[in-house]
């Protein structure tokens, strides 16, 4: 399950996507603009940076802005650097993996199941960029407001 953390990242950093390139914004606008506790955010960008995903510069005219194209940034990848593995059970997990005490891994039903939400939930999180999701988001918005009119 996506955390509030993985849900506030993935937010902000579709906000940033959707600045000119290159233009800074303001923690305080992400937070407003997104619902997201300025206090939590701070530490989310931080991790984002950490990463990799995005570039900050303090002082009157700082913010944060994406550090590489948003059509470069693959969502699994932030998922992952956020809230951990993808897979719903230790013992589904490629990158941290641990065994089960409590049965046979080749003969558990769960886990195979498991493996299986892993594998469908990775391939769409790592085949969608943040471009996309972006795009996803502006092309539901003008539906939403054609249904409205």
């Amino acid at each position: 399950m996506l955390t509030k953390k993985g849900k506030y990242g993935l937010k902000a950093l579709v906000h940033l996507a959707r600045l000119p390139v290159g233009q800074l914004a303001f923690v305080n606008d992400i937070a407003a603009a997104n619902n997201i506790p300025k206090k939590f955010l701070d530490a989310i960008l931080g991790e984002l940076r950490n990463a990799g995903f995005v570039q900050s510069r303090k002082g009157k005219d700082g913010g944060y802005r994406l550090a590489r194209p948003a059509d470069e940034i693959k969502v699994g990848h932030v998922v992952r650097v956020l809230d951990g593995p993808l897979a719903p059970i230790p013992c589904a997990s490629r990158t941290r993996y641990q065994r089960c005490e409590d049965c046979n891994e080749a003969t558990c039903q769960v886990r195979h199941l498991m493996l299986e939400v892993r594998q469908a939930i990775a391939e769409v999180l790592d085949q969608r960029s943040l471009a996309e999701m972006r795009d996803i988001a502006s092309d539901d918005l003008s539906v939403a407001l054609k249904i409205q009119a």
